[in-house]
């Protein structure tokens, strides 16, 4: 095999191993719970770092943290904490509108509350079950709980 044909096909190979890595995001799935704001801030935290990192982020709420994607959240969703005077909502707001940040409740949420979606802040959904497991198990996903 004469040499600029070898030096072809490496280069081809190559050229497919990076479009192939290109393809490759890291996927990040956060799982809130937590009903303290502190707790919550730093989900909000990691997560958002994860995301300036190349990570393609989802977050699902439940229980006490679902609370912080309510129209009407309770102050400790939306009172700023030290060090930068950041609040869960507000933090998970900025990444949704900035970095593009699915967040949903988990399923059973709003049925629990007596309450439909119309309660819930621009952008959040209810999740599927369904789906939000098959996010959970996908190839390159991490998983994040609090």
């Amino acid at each position: 095999m004469r040499l600029s044909h070898i030096l072809s096909a490496t280069a081809l190979t190559l050229g497919l191993a990076t479009a192939a890595q290109a393809d490759d995001v890291n996927k990040l799935v956060t799982i809130l719970t937590a009903p303290e704001p502190q707790t919550q801030l730093m989900a909000m935290v990691l997560t958002m770092n994860a995301i300036a990192a190349g990570a393609k982020a989802d977050m699902l709420l439940c229980g006490p943290a679902a609370d912080i994607a309510l129209k009407d959240a309770p102050e400790s969703a939306t009172a700023g904490q030290p060090p930068k005077n950041a609040s869960p909502q507000g933090l998970m707001k900025t990444m949704m509108e900035k970095q593009g940040l699915n967040v949903q409740v988990c399923a059973i949420y709003l049925p629990g509350k007596a309450a439909d979606a119309t309660v819930l802040i621009d952008g959040v959904t209810a999740a599927a079950p369904n789906a939000m497991g098959a996010a959970i198990v996908a190839d390159d996903t991490s998983v994040m709980s609090f």
